[in-house]
């Protein structure tokens, strides 16, 4: 359990960085994420995290363009919806719809920032923050309870265990975000072309756009390649140094 004695102890236990993690952590902590990614089981239930980030790149988006943020709805089925309002075309509205598939990879992305900082309690505790910012938006029942149990499970890494277990935790969770991006996309393609997903976010992108749906399939499929390789090599980085390699 964290001991911290007021605000200046929380303060400087939220800044101070621990001692780089061992090679072998970042690469298993790395392989069970791809396993999570890869089985169907473990990836039904971790998807929910996904979409958490999904739908908050898209309310972020909003909010940042300019659009009137009216809700953040998330299913047991992992899918989820956020309503804005606003001018149905234009930028922002590109923006917004295009933020979502783009926004898990690019979260591990920040994530990845400050593990190489190997500022992880901070990680964590930007990870509750975010949630509990989002928690206002949400408007319905298992929406509340998925951003609460997660949360809650974070807060409680954060607050109770050692830490090498937070640094395991923290790592696989980024290497999920950065990993996790790239099967929705495929599963998006897949659906669209049996024509179960005619109001998806590419489509949408697709009528107020000269593009056409699989264009936007693509650019996301290339966004989240990019990323998820400029994060693995942020993760990477003890494993790069064991080996003398600079990249």
């Amino acid at each position: 359990m964290v001991a911290i004695d007021g605000l200046t102890d929380l303060w400087e236990t939220l800044l101070s960085a621990q001692p780089d993690p061992p090679p072998l952590l970042v690469l298993l902590t790395g392989l069970v994420a791809l396993v999570v990614v890869s089985t169907r089981v473990p990836w039904r239930i971790g998807r929910n995290a996904i979409t958490i980030a999904h739908e908050g790149g898209h309310a972020l988006a909003a909010l940042l363009t300019g659009r009137r943020l009216h809700g953040i709805r998330l299913h047991s089925d992992t899918s989820g919806l956020t309503l804005s309002a606003g001018r149905p075309t234009g930028p922002g509205m590109v923006l917004t719809l295009l933020a979502g598939y783009v926004a898990p990879p690019l979260v591990g992305l920040a994530g990845a920032w400050i593990l190489g900082g190997n500022r992880i309690t901070l990680l964590l505790w930007i990870a509750v923050a975010l949630l509990l910012a989002m928690l206002i938006m949400i408007r319905n029942v298992f929406g509340v309870l998925s951003l609460l149990v997660t949360g809650g499970i974070v807060l409680a890494v954060s607050w109770y265990t050692s830490p090498e277990v937070q640094a395991a935790f923290a790592y696989t969770g980024v290497w999920f975000l950065l990993l996790g991006g790239i099967r929705p996309v495929a599963e998006l393609q897949r659906l669209r072309a049996r024509g179960r997903m005619p109001a998806s976010d590419a489509d949408q992108l697709a009528g107020i756009t000269p593009f056409p749906p699989f264009f936007w399939v693509t650019l996301f499929a290339l966004v989240n390649l990019v990323v998820l390789v400029t994060g693995a090599l942020l993760l990477a980085g003890p494993i790069l140094t064991e080996a003398g390699i600079t990249v």
